[in-house]
């Protein structure tokens, strides 16, 4: 057992000390966290100055948190460790649909409504219609499979974070399948926006020459019994930051057809299928 702090053996030191009946998960992640942190330190042969700035910052970045605001996630999101660990999580076969990271602004219980039915409720945008299947690896219908939709607006804000500005549930709703497994909605054609930047996080993008912008998509989680839950976006494939996309959310598979139509429904149409992959024992 190393008994004194060296630079030489930090992490021996360190590491050294963990109690013997420490859960072995723990034991593992804890291990690992202290050996790749004073790698880190090492490497890049950290000031005092910059290790006190450091602190600084996950001090802001802690004292910005709210029920509303959640910086620490903004900042697992922006340094791609979200998309990371989803996609760790999120492993499935080839043909599946992809996963992608959930985002803030999912509400719980939104309205089930008609197929068909409009989830524009504040009158702006182009007017897109969405339709599409959901279905199985074999290419089989899903009954049952609740689709959970919600979008930003026109001005690129989502409903939750204008109260009382727009109308309660704009732009979400639940579309539940039939037998042939088929769903259809009015929405917009989503916008870009950019996520919140005025607090350490945004700071930190403009100081490394990064932009806080998401490039416009619609948020999906589609839920079905014996199945895998899908969390994913459709993106729309020419906006201006779809290679650059702030959280590393685009994945080639989920970049959507936006086709614009003459009359009909809609200005614009998309037509995405999403496939399931069924719930294991392994």
């Amino acid at each position: 057992m190393t008994q004194f702090f060296t630079e030489g053996d930090s992490v021996g030191s360190v590491n050294a000390r963990m109690g013997d009946n420490v859960n072995p998960r723990l034991r593992q992640v804890m291990t690992s966290l202290v050996s790749h942190v004073h790698a880190f330190i090492k490497d890049v042969e950290l000031t005092q100055e910059e290790w006190d700035f450091a602190i600084h910052f996950f001090t802001k970045t802690g004292q910005i948190c709210s029920e509303e605001r959640q910086e620490f996630i903004l900042l697992s999101d922006v340094l791609g460790v979200s998309m990371l660990v989803d996609a760790i999580n999120n492993r499935r076969p080839a043909g599946a649909t992809e996963n992608t990271v959930f985002g803030p602004f999912h509400v719980a219980d939104a309205p089930v409504r008609q197929m068909g039915e409009n989830i524009c409720l504040d009158g702006k945008g182009e007017t897109c219609v969405f339709e599409g299947r959901v279905i199985d690896l074999n290419g089989n219908p899903v009954e049952g499979a609740h689709v959970d939709v919600w979008s930003d607006n026109a001005d690129g804000f989502y409903d939750v974070q204008q109260p009382g500005i727009q109308p309660k549930w704009n732009n979400r709703g639940i579309f539940i399948t039939g037998e042939d497994g088929q769903y259809n909605f009015v929405g917009i054609k989503p916008v870009c926006y950019p996520i919140p930047n005025d607090g350490p996080v945004g700071k930190m993008l403009d100081a490394i020459g990064r932009h806080p912008y998401r490039p416009a998509h619609m948020h999906f989680l589609v839920t079905a019994p014996g199945f895998q839950k899908l969390v994913t976006h459709t993106f729309v494939g020419d906006d201006h930051y779809i290679t650059s996309d702030a959280v590393f959310g685009v994945k080639k598979t989920l970049v959507a057809p936006y086709e614009k139509t003459e009359g009909g429904e809609g200005v614009w149409h998309s037509r995405f299928d999403f496939v399931l992959t069924p719930i294991t024992d392994n």
